[in-house]
């Protein structure tokens, strides 16, 4: 089980040399492209799927969209549709090269592409580190490939899709019946009761604070979320994970208002601050 509070100066408990981390690293920044086009595209295609439940239910003909999804069509510029250069999909250094513009119309590109790429490649180095040559490092750098896309497609929407949440909890359940120790040290009992306080409570604070103000503080996204994390990390994980996350995802809030003039009645992503702890726990947190 995860012992806690976090222990910020644990060592790593297989030895990773500076290759392993350096490679691991060059990986996440091909990972990270990837999940760009998850963060972007993801909402996108549930956006068509939704339109064409609508309009089934409604009896009208569905929309005929052209096809779009992760693979189809290509990268292209989404100001001129001009598709992107092989020469100009590598992963961070492209972005610098081209100064941030298309290199058709010189419109600016998303400032997001290298930050989540630099940040996964980061990332997925710091888990090289921390698990080394062990099957916990390929399973630490799942789950951290799956908070970067719920973290960015949360701070871009406000939604959190089952796409991703649920196929997370599942993979934590399942992870679970590998054996305790041989990943990360849940058995099948510790991960479920995770699965369930993780989204139970999030479900009741959410329902208490409806009744009381008559407006809704989070979104189910969030309970499936936490869910999922309870499934990864732990029962133990939980309080401490909420209680950071509702805590930064506050001062930020407050910051926001105070100073950029962001209205009170707009909403916060609480996806992000409980991707950003979940992440910190699974790599810092102490383990007995």
């Amino acid at each position: 089980m995860f012992s806690l509070p976090v222990n910020l100066a644990l060592a790593p408990e297989h030895a990773a040399s500076p290759w392993l981390i350096i490679a691991v690293g060059l990986v996440g920044l091909l990972v990270g492209s990837f999940l760009n086009v998850v963060i972007h595209r993801v909402p996108r295609m549930l956006e068509r799927a939704w339109r064409t439940e609508c309009a089934a239910l409604e009896g009208r003909e569905a929309p005929t969209d052209q096809r779009y999804n992760l693979a189809v069509p290509r990268s292209h510029c989404p100001h001129c549709n001009a598709p992107v250069r092989v020469q100009h999909l590598v992963p961070l250094l492209s972005w610098l090269w081209l100064k941030g513009r298309c290199a058709d119309c010189g419109a600016a590109i998303s400032t997001r592409y290298p930050i989540i790429e630099a940040l996964t490649a980061t990332l997925f180095a710091v888990c090289a580190w921390r698990f080394g040559v062990d099957i916990s490092l390929l399973a630490a750098l799942v789950l951290t490939a799956f908070l970067i896309a719920l973290a960015g497609i949360d701070l871009e929407t406000h939604y959190l899709p089952d796409q991703l949440t649920l196929p997370l909890l599942w993979g934590g359940l399942s992870l679970s019946l590998v054996g305790e120790g041989a990943a990360f040290p849940l058995g099948p009992r510790e991960a479920l009761l995770g699965a369930i306080v993780g989204y139970l409570s999030l479900w009741i604070v959410h329902h208490l604070f409806k009744r009381v103000t008559g407006k809704e503080g989070m979104g189910y996204g969030d309970f499936k979320l936490l869910a999922a994390l309870g499934a990864w990390l732990g029962v133990q994980a939980l309080l401490p994970l909420i209680l950071f996350a509702a805590f930064t995802g506050a001062v930020v809030g407050i910051v926001l208002i105070l100073m950029f003039g962001r209205s009170r009645e707009a909403p916060i992503a609480f996806g992000p601050y409980l991707a950003l702890f979940g992440w910190l726990l699974l790599v810092f947190g102490g383990r007995t």
